[in-house]
């Protein structure tokens, strides 16, 4: 395998980032051939109050993706919930969108093929990974979604379900105006599904996985129910747990595996 730790001059952010990337370049059945053959590739992003770093040090991740021949890009989304900002170089929306796609693709041999990328997370990584998946569905075609914090606009303000626990607002702004814009993966799937519709694009393929101890399964059982009535292709999986690193560890093989059937 290659591990590598990238920091570059971010257009979006104005300033630096830092990502990981992970090649299964030991796996020979990765090895780009003479036909130029690229590696499939998982934007994969991690909770709130993690780090680029989380996903190799909470989870056997390299071990999984290298069986696999998968490659895997870790952003640091910091505390973004990775949509666009209220302030400046905030654009953490557009930064996993559209320039960490163009960027990894200019240094790394990833496939460019919609059907070869996708995009993934684990709670507040998971809110991203559906918002973005559904935003920018014509870069995505498959999402993986653990115990993802889609309550911020599942549940209005005072529901009980509704959980803030570091200044989610303060990325958002009001609720009542943020809830009728792309911030909310639901607006992002309704504008998708408009697209759909005139032939003009295609869903991506969902799979969620929550633990059924989990005070986020509300609304993923909720959204859940909002991509199936859209048509969206989604398997849905609750098994016991509850909202924990080690709870994605023993399901992320299964998710992984459905990623690259």
């Amino acid at each position: 395998m290659a591990i590598f730790t990238v920091t570059y001059r971010s257009d979006e952010l104005k300033r630096d980032i830092t990502f990981k990337a992970y090649l299964p370049a030991d796996h020979p059945a990765s090895y780009p051939d003479v036909n130029d053959r690229k590696y499939k590739t998982l934007y994969m992003l991690h909770g709130l109050n993690y780090n680029y770093e989380a996903w190799l040090k909470e989870t056997r991740f390299d071990r999984m993706a290298r069986d696999l021949g998968l490659a895997v890009i870790f952003p640091d989304g910091q505390n973004s919930f990775y949509v666009n900002g209220l302030g400046p170089n905030s654009d953490f929306g557009k930064l996993i969108g559209e320039e960490l796609i163009n960027f990894t693709r200019s240094i790394f041999p990833l496939s460019d093929k919609r059907e070869d990328t996708f995009i993934g997370g684990f709670s507040m990584g998971g809110f991203g990974a559906m918002r973005n998946g559904l935003k920018y569905a014509d870069t995505f075609s498959r999402i993986i979604a653990f115990s993802s914090a889609l309550h911020m606009f599942e549940f209005e303000p005072g529901d009980d379900r509704r959980q803030t626990v570091c200044n989610e607002d303060g990325v958002f702004g009001d609720y009542y105006e943020a809830v009728m814009t792309d911030k909310n993966p639901a607006v992002c799937l309704k504008e998708l599904s408009e697209k759909v519709r005139k032939n003009e694009a295609l869903f991506p393929e969902v799979y969620m996985v929550c633990g059924t101890g989990d005070s986020l399964i509300h609304a993923n059982r909720s959204f859940k129910d909002k991509l199936s009535n859209e048509g969206v292709k989604v398997v849905y999986n609750e098994y016991e747990g509850n909202h924990s690193h080690e709870f994605v560890s023993e399901h992320l093989n299964e998710a992984l595996t459905w990623l690259m059937s």
